[in-house]
């Protein structure tokens, strides 16, 4: 194991880690070497392999051809299929194992679309120099296990630091969701960017702009997603990325008055998202906990106040007013992450929160009726797990007695919301008769107008809590006599 002694128990630490896939190495490594190939584990494992994780995923770069690399592994691997053969990689299964092997390549891109020109490279060294970031420039020759890093990777990774291999202006030019990347490793792996990364970062977000929406997507799941997202988001914001991908959240930086007279939006919305990933329920446990990362509860966490800078007046009396910005924020949840490419489900649902998120300030002192609560828990439906936590986050206030005072008014409210769920089963609640009931009570076909008795019925359940079949006939028939259809329905 060739390594200079500052490095050597780092890496024996490192192959340490990838002992449960060394064997694996070593056979692809032997077989390539002996087929007149070199090859080497590169990129994300060999980092994680360094930071104590285990990566998902086993990327090797080699100097065998597509076709060659497809040769190799066709009498030794359980599946392989091209992954891109233009693009150099072969893609196989061994076991439990993915591996993607990639020819050497030395990439020119046309700075228009992204879109590479490939051409394959002849060595080692030339390859690692056209990746993202010096700490994914480290790669294990196989199957001797030679550490190569030409970029000082392993410094970086020690000081938890991200630098490119090259200027990070040429880089970028290259690849610009390279710095959607940047801003994905801060907050997964908890690492800081470098003074050049920022600067470059910041001189070149516009050119994000020729990134397809769905890789950019992709990015911004990864990184609202990992363990630290506050610094990742701010990088995001501050080097102006967030302005074209997601405007509303550099929006947030509302200017604050002289006199405070209110938050500072922005930093608010990242509290409140530390605050509900807090309140996460642990990997595997029941959808009641919202067990984490959760997707939906950290994008509603983060936009929840979006309204705001389109709703935010100055009062005559030096008050400061975002009346109705939950609504303002839902429509603009909407329409961004449908944008941004989100599924219909996570669009639907994150909307729904963020316009939910002030409801439970009507609930005051515990004043609400029974009527009231079933409402707020009907209107929430299989989000209310999710609209619990959120409610909490976002109390941020510094007022010890006031955080208690919400705290102990929104465990009523969740006490008396378990007690009418267990007494009701409101999360299927109906009206005590069915669309065909209502019609032969009423003695009316199917249509808009059996639609608003169902409606009234429904109303008078949510109202009255169960009442019983006779009382609900009363109520319909009631409501029937009152509506003007009533004199011509045979």
């Amino acid at each position: 194991m060739a390594t200079s002694d500052p490095t050597s128990a780092l890496l024996r630490e490192a192959v340490r880690r990838l002992a449960p896939v060394l064997p694996l190495l070593m056979e692809v490594g032997t077989r390539f070497v002996e087929a007149g190939h070199e090859i080497a584990l590169v990129g994300g494992p060999v980092r994680d392999a360094f930071l104590g994780r285990v990566s998902p995923d086993l990327d090797f770069t080699t100097s065998a051809s597509p076709e060659q690399t497809h040769a190799i592994l066709a009498g030794w691997a359980d599946a392989n299929w091209d992954v891109g053969r233009l693009f150099g990689t072969i893609g196989a299964r061994k076991g439990t194992h993915q591996l993607e092997v990639t020819t050497y390549r030395a990439d020119a891109y046309d700075h228009i679309t992204r879109k590479p020109v490939v051409a394959f490279g002849d060595n080692l060294i030339d390859d690692l120099v056209r990746r993202d970031f010096t700490v994914n420039s480290m790669a294990l020759k196989l199957p001797s296990l030679e550490f190569v890093d030409p970029h000082h990777g392993l410094v970086d990774l020690a000081a938890r630091v991200l630098r490119t291999p090259g200027p990070p202006e040429v880089s970028f030019a290259d690849d610009p969701l390279r710095m959607m990347r940047a801003a994905r490793f801060v907050s997964q792996l908890g690492f800081t960017a470098s003074p050049e990364v920022v600067a470059a970062m910041t001189e070149m977000a516009a050119s994000l702009a020729i990134v397809s929406a769905e890789r950019i997507h992709d990015e911004f799941v990864k990184m609202i997603m990992g363990s630290a997202p506050r610094q990742g988001l701010v990088l995001f914001v501050e080097t102006g990325l967030a302005g074209h991908v997601l405007p509303e959240l550099p929006a947030l930086k509302l200017e604050v008055d002289e006199h405070h007279r209110h938050k500072d939006v922005f930093e608010h919305s990242l509290i409140v998202l530390e605050q509900a990933i807090a309140l996460e329920g642990l990997p595997g446990a029941p959808s009641s906990e919202v067990p984490g990362p959760d997707l939906m509860l950290r994008l509603a966490a983060l936009l929840h106040d979006i309204g705001k800078p389109a709703t935010r007046r100055f009062e005559a009396d030096g008050g400061v007013s975002f009346h109705h910005h939950e609504v303002v924020g839902a429509k603009l949840t909407t329409r961004r992450l449908k944008a941004m490419r989100f599924d219909k489900d996570t669009v639907k649902a994150v909307s729904r929160l963020v316009e939910l998120h002030l409801r439970f300030h009507g609930y005051g002192g515990g004043e609400w009726t029974d009527s009231a609560v079933r409402r707020y828990i009907t209107d929430a439906g299989p989000l209310l797990p999710r609209l619990h936590r959120l409610t909490r986050s976002d109390c941020t206030t510094r007022n010890l007695r006031k955080a208690q005072s919400l705290s102990r008014t929104y465990d009523d409210l969740e006490m008396r919301i378990a007690r009418l769920l267990e007494q009701e089963q409101l999360d299927a609640v109906r009206p005590e008769l069915d669309g065909d009931e209502i019609a032969d009570v009423l003695g009316i076909a199917p249509g808009p107008l059996l639609g608003r008795a169902y409606k009234h019925l429904l109303a008078v359940r949510m109202d009255q809590g169960p009442i019983g079949r006779e009382a609900a006939i009363a109520a319909l028939q009631a409501w029937w006599a009152d509506q003007p259809e009533s004199d011509t329905a045979t």
